[in-house]
This record gives C-alpha cells, structure tokens and sequence, in this order.
C-alpha cells in the first residue's frame, strides 16, 4: 500500500468526507487528487472503503482507519517533540585547549540559560574543522579563521591572539632580535641563534609565522616539529630550544617559561564557525562566546 494513499484516507476518514478534508489538511492539495488517489487505494485493496453521500466509513473503511490512527494521529506530537530535542541541542566541536580552559565557562552560562540543553562536545584537531561543519556533524566549531571560508560557512570572530616565542625564564633574550644573528648567506638577513621548535607546515599558526619570517628576511627553519602548542612548551622546558606558540589571554604562562611577544607579527585570529542559519541554541551561544572573549581579550 502507498502510505501518501492511507495518510489521505485517515485525513478523510477524520474529517468525514474529501471536502472537509482538503480544507483542513496541513498541506494544499486539490479535490479531485484526493478523489483519485483515494480510488487507487481502494482498487488496490479491492474493497470500497466510504460512501460518499452521506458520508460513512464502510465496515472495511473502520477497519482501516482503527489500524492506521494510531500512527498517523501521533505524528504531529512526534514532530514538535523532535523538532524541541533538536532545537536545544548543541553540537560543538573544538580543540582540546578551548574544551579545557574556555568552553567550561561559556557553556556554563548557557546551561544556566537553556537547563533542558542536550549538549554534545567533540574534540578536534584544527585541520577538521571544515569537514566537521559542511558534513553536519557539529553545529558550531571553535577554530582558527584564516579567511578562507567556502561551502557556505560563515564565522564570528571572537579572540585575537598575539604570538610570541617560548625561552626558559632564565633566558636573557627580549625581544626576537636578541634571537637573531647575521645570516652569513644572505645580506640583509638573519637567522635564529638556537633551535626552533614548531608546528607542522599545514598548520596555521606555523604558516602565519613562517610567512612573516620571510617577510623579514629571517632565516630558522623549523629543527624540532610537533604537533601541538602544548607540547612544544614542554620540549621549550627541557631544553630543546626556542619555541613557537601564543600567549592565550587570562592563562598563566607555564612555570620556568616565558613568552617574547612576536610584535608586529600577524595574531591568530579565534573565532566560530557554523554553517547556514545558526537555530537558538547555536545563535546563544555565540552571544555569550562573543562576551566571554570580550571579557578574556581586556
């Protein structure tokens, strides 16, 4: 049996008769298709299910209707119940650092705001971010923005972020200049005194850096690559070298370090991504985001 077909009987069946039906049905649909769509079912079945005029079910029609009503006449409620569960519920995703240190105190002000909240939370690398947002898994992500945006993502700034150079507190270095040395390859260029520890090159903060350190003739190539902020502050630590990062604001540095602000370099820029026309939850969320990091960038 064609379900449109039963959902029209049971419309008809309700409201006694095809006319009356039409009219109060949720959607448009002219007479004479309800006519003829209720004929198929009933060839189709082999029994006539109603007498026109004056309108009644015939003992086959009762038959019918008792069976598909319980199912029909439950798909509004069914409807607004997960339309309401999907509504207040908040897909995010972001990187370990943000889910630690930030994204506590956002949501706890959201959860105060929306206590019936279904919250689902993601840990992710940055690179995945697009993919996290354009195939629907999340509904928000907290990630770097870097001005290319596709797919019909759209962002909210939220942080910017300066970038700084990670020595041990004990270091005389500050500012980078006193990193620095005369490049003997180049004539205007310089080059890092010790090693560099940083990112990998797909990752944007390393390429904002790099693309600045050519900018100004610099010559320190990566010698120790990690893939993570934190991590490379532990190596910093333990004497590796000089490392690359950023100074998040309201985080204490890590003890024995001490961070040279990269001035004049690009910052990173944090912000949030969704996709399409964020629902309720989404749209208050990036208004308590947006006050938070307003608060955490004074």
């Amino acid at each position: 049996m064609n379900i449109h077909h039963l959902e029209l009987f049971y419309f008809v069946a309700k409201f006694e008769g095809i006319t009356a039906a039409v009219r109060k049905m949720p959607y448009g649909i002219q007479q004479p298709a309800v006519s003829g769509q209720i004929l198929q079912l009933e060839e189709k079945l082999g029994v006539k299910l109603f007498n026109r005029r004056p309108f009644a079910l015939t003992p086959a029609g009762e038959e019918l209707y008792d069976f598909i009503y319980p199912f029909f006449s439950r798909l509004g409620d069914l409807e607004g119940k997960l339309k309401g569960e999907e509504a207040r519920h908040l897909r995010l995703a972001a990187t370990a650092s943000a889910l630690r240190n930030h994204l506590p105190d956002v949501l706890g002000v959201l959860k105060k705001k929306e206590p019936s909240m279904k919250l689902s939370l993601k840990e992710v690398a940055p690179s995945d971010v697009h993919t996290l947002l354009t195939s629907q898994q999340v509904d928000v992500a907290i990630g770097v923005l870097d001005g290319r945006l596709s797919d019909g993502l759209k962002c909210e700034p939220l942080l910017r972020i300066p970038t700084v150079l990670w020595v041990p507190s004990k270091s005389r270095a500050k500012t980078i200049k006193d990193l620095l040395e005369k490049d003997p390859f180049s004539k205007k260029g310089m080059m890092g005194k010790e090693p560099l520890i940083g990112l990998p090159q797909n990752e944007i903060l390393q390429q904002i850096i790099q693309k600045e350190f050519d900018r100004r003739e610099i010559n320190w190539p990566v010698s120790v690559e990690l893939n993570s902020t934190d991590v490379i502050r532990d190596f910093v630590e333990r004497g590796f070298g000089v490392g690359l990062g950023i100074a998040i604001p309201g985080m204490k540095g890590p003890k024995g370090l001490r961070a040279i602000e990269l001035k004049g370099f690009p910052p990173l820029v944090i912000g949030a991504l969704y996709q399409g026309k964020p629902k309720g939850v989404v749209q208050l969320f990036l208004e308590i985001a947006k006050l938070y990091a307003r608060g955490i960038g004074k």
